[in-house]
């Protein structure tokens, strides 16, 4: 017997269903693509200021003709004091020294070595004469036999980020920095002209600070001056520039720095150290007569 085949039903027809299209499901995918690309349409435009920035000697002479911020103070007590800033101002400088640079009148007096080798045992009988006693411990900070004041870079000179050391140096110290700043300026001012201040790059040392330093500089020594807060270091081998002209080159301005030096260390001011494995003036200010 042959088997009976079933029936050839016909086929069905699919129901096509259209789905519908949701708009807040459209505007929540598409919303965060939008977002970004617009932020990367505004950090892509240049702003009006973007336009300055690219010449820096016209940014260094708008930032030059600002007026320094002053802000008066008006707090309730003195402690208040120490919220005022009165440095930020004075650290604004050029990144490098400016060039082409033109020369200035120099009056060099031979080798600086063998002029300014006041030996370390010199430096050491003056600071004992009215300096610290080395800082060893804690309770020496605070039991201190000379008072101390801060030293801030200022419009005579700029205090150069410290490592090893600590910016605090005895009234004398200080005054005959500033004194030195100051005299640096005014010749270089008589002269011709160029905005130019000296780098301080040491102040006060402690002997934690001296032991860590030795593994760096084997100028440092365990007897070393500057923790009598009397001492300090001046670079001659880098200047802080204010302003891009008149441009003026380190070795002329390494002569004017040791032209000050030479006078006031004449006139009974300092003693001076002309080291070079760290390229500095190494300064231990005297005590003024009375």
């Amino acid at each position: 017997m042959t088997q009976q085949q079933p029936p050839i039903q016909g086929k069905r027809k699919r129901k096509v269903v259209r789905r519908r299209v949701n708009p807040l499901k459209v505007l929540r995918l598409l919303l965060p693509v939008m977002l970004f690309i617009a932020l990367c349409v505004v950090m892509c435009v240049p702003t009006p200021s973007s336009d300055t920035s690219s010449d820096p000697e016209l940014a260094v002479e708008e930032a030059i003709a600002q007026p320094p911020v002053v802000e008066i103070f008006s707090g309730d007590n003195v402690y208040d004091l120490e919220k005022l800033d009165t440095v930020s101002y004075y650290k604004r400088h050029l990144e490098k020294m400016p060039e082409p640079t033109q020369r200035i009148k120099v009056n060099y007096f031979g080798n600086l070595r063998p002029y300014f080798n006041d030996s370390n045992y010199v430096h050491w009988a003056e600071a004992e004469r009215y300096g610290l006693r080395p800082l060893t411990d804690t309770r020496s900070h605070w039991q201190l036999a000379r008072p101390i004041v801060k030293v801030a870079s200022c419009a005579d000179y700029y205090l150069d980020t410290l490592i090893f050391s600590r910016p605090y140096l005895v009234p004398e110290a200080a005054s005959t920095l500033r004194e030195i700043g100051h005299r640096f300026r005014d010749t270089i001012a008589a002269r011709g002209g160029g905005d130019y201040r000296i780098k301080v790059t040491s102040v006060l040392r402690t002997p934690h600070t001296v032991k860590r330093l030795r593994r760096r500089n084997r100028n440092a020594i365990d007897s070393s001056v500057h923790q009598l807060g009397t001492t300090f270091d001046i670079s001659y081998a880098s200047f802080v520039a204010s302003s891009p002209a008149p441009a003026r080159s380190v070795d002329d301005l390494k002569g004017i720095l040791a032209e000050v030096l030479k006078a006031m260390r004449e006139e009974n001011k300092i003693w001076v150290k002309y080291e070079v494995g760290q390229p500095c003036f190494h300064i231990t200010a005297r005590k003024p007569e009375s």
